[in-house]
């Protein structure tokens, strides 16, 4: 752990808002379903703001921290706020990430923006069957 920042070990050491929101008003997923590394936010959304937002994710230290710090940092937010969230300042956020490690804050902001644009159609219910997950 010793190439990560502060920011990184911490997030990994006490990962914030892990889990499921149920039921969620909108996911995104991002990652391979079977193996991975993967990420999967829920959100409950009110009036346009992500009241809640948690993450599952397999993968290594760096992903945990990236999910951990993302859904700190967008919770309370509007759903434009949290499109607003790109790669760049994800890694800048956690206090840099070593190159090979930069797919884990790719992966975090993919599965984001799918959470928002789930969020926009009008969330989960869409073409699911109930209690389908897209996690």
């Amino acid at each position: 752990m010793g190439a990560y920042s502060q920011t990184v070990r911490v997030h990994f050491n006490e990962p914030r808002n892990v889990g499921r929101v149920e039921p969620p008003d909108a996911e995104g997923f991002a990652g391979g379903r079977r193996s991975g590394p993967f990420m999967c936010f829920t959100a409950r959304v009110r009036e346009g703001v992500l009241e809640e937002v948690r993450f599952q994710t397999f993968g290594c230290a760096p992903a945990i921290a990236a999910g951990s710090l993302l859904t700190e940092m967008v919770t309370g937010k509007t759903l434009t706020e949290a499109a607003a969230w790109d790669v760049l300042r994800l890694v800048e956020a956690l206090g840099g990430l070593p190159d090979d490690k930069r797919h884990c804050a790719e992966l975090a902001i993919e599965a984001l923006r799918k959470l928002v644009a789930c969020a926009g159609r009008g969330g989960v219910s869409l073409g699911r069957r109930p209690g389908e997950s897209a996690c």
